[in-house]
Formats: C-alpha cells, sequence, structure tokens
C-alpha cells in the first residue's frame, strides 16, 4: 500500500509540471539560417523516482538553447536537496549518422556542493538513438561526495508516437546494493509532449521505476 500510495502521489506531481535525458539537441536551434538561428528552444523534464524502501522524489530539469549556447537547470540530480546550474555549447555534425554534444560546466550547491564538468552526448541513425549524460563532481565541501554520475540509453522507436529501449545509470541522488543499474524504458509522444517508464533492477533487487515527463517549447 505505501509503494502505491507512492506512485499516486508522484504521478500527480510529475504529470502537472512535465528525463527522457531527452535532452536531445533541438537542431532547428542551432541552424544557420537568419529565422531559426534566433530563436531559443527550451524543454522541462521532471523524473519522479519511485525509490523501495527509500525517499521518493521529483527531480525538475530546466534546459534552454539558443544556437550554440545550452543553459540548464537541475534539481534533486546530483543529490537529494541539491541544485545546479550549467553552461554549455552544442556541436551537431553528420546526416545519416548524426552526433549531438554539448559539453559543459556546472556549478553545483545544496547538500552538496562542488564544480562539475560534464556532457550530453548523442549518436542517431534513422530510427535507433544512443545517448549519454556524463558528469564528474569534484566536490568542495566533502571530498569524499566526489562522484563519478552517469545516465546511458539506447533507444529505438518504431513509430513516431513509441519508443522503446534499454537504460543503465550510475547515481547518488539514492542508494541501492548495485553501482551501476541497469533496466529498460517504454514511452509515447505526442508532438511536443513525452512520457516515459524507466524501470530498474529487476531481477537485481527490489525495482526503482522512474516516470518522466517532457515537455518542449
Amino acid at each position: 500500500m505505501k509503494t502505491a500510495a507512492h506512485f499516486v502521489l508522484l504521478a500527480l506531481t510529475v504529470l502537472p509540471v512535465g528525463r527522457l535525458w531527452g535532452q536531445t539537441t533541438d537542431h532547428s536551434a542551432i541552424s544557420t539560417g537568419d529565422a531559426p538561428a534566433k530563436r531559443w528552444a527550451f524543454s522541462l523534464t521532471t523524473s519522479g523516482y519511485l525509490v523501495p524502501q527509500g525517499q521518493s522524489y521529483a527531480s525538475p530539469i530546466f534546459a534552454a538553447d539558443h544556437r550554440w549556447l545550452h543553459l540548464e537547470a537541475r534539481y534533486n540530480d546530483e543529490a537529494q536537496r541539491t541544485g545546479s546550474l550549467w553552461a554549455g555549447c552544442n556541436f551537431s555534425i553528420g546526416d545519416k549518422f548524426v552526433f549531438d554534444a554539448t559539453p559543459m560546466v556546472g556549478a553545483v550547491f545544496g547538500d552538496t556542493t562542488g564544480i562539475a564538468p560534464g556532457a550530453n552526448l548523442a549518436l542517431t541513425y534513422k530510427k535507433v538513438e544512443l545517448s549519454s549524460q556524463i558528469e564528474y563532481v569534484f566536490a568542495t565541501s566533502d571530498k569524499s561526495q566526489s562522484f563519478l554520475y552517469s545516465w546511458n540509453e539506447v533507444v529505438y522507436a518504431p513509430v513516431d508516437w513509441f519508443h522503446a529501449g534499454l537504460v543503465s545509470q550510475r547515481t547518488r541522488a539514492y542508494h541501492t546494493s548495485l553501482d551501476v543499474q541497469r533496466g529498460f524504458s517504454a514511452g509515447f509522444s505526442h508532438k511536443k509532449v513525452d512520457f516515459t517508464t524507466y524501470v530498474f533492477n529487476a531481477g537485481w533487487t527490489d525495482p526503482t521505476v522512474v516516470l518522466v515527463l517532457g515537455l518542449k517549447f
């Protein structure tokens, strides 16, 4: 009953607000054409973490892109009750194989404080995308809090409105018995809205479920 209550609570939290570390680069925002180059592209994703035998929580990420400039604000991502602000540069190359890269640097503050270099990376071919978000937090207040974070996915989208894939992550935002968590995902898209469910650690330990709603505007 407690898990069901957490599920309902977080669903109500996530759905109105909007991680598809769907931080895939918006190519129109970095186009060389005059009109697209002047417009900003924004995205908001909120991830609801249903942690077994732990505290469930929500983690919002807001991103803004203008040509090569990429800005991000995160909360409860590196750690709970911790925020981070990021700035980086967008790069995109390729035609059939499209490689997007956004190297960044961030300032982390809250329960964990520090400086974090990182990157958002994606390689897309037709209906398949491999993506990774990686960062290393150099903690300033407590060196033992320095940590390598990563979120990695391979996603297949057989149709425009549905996608599924495999995912792994390494995090200290919550604790499990596994250093690297593995799982699968399934999601639905409609225009600029995407909802994805991730299930981690099923078959290894009590599964963690992550509900992600993403909005682009």
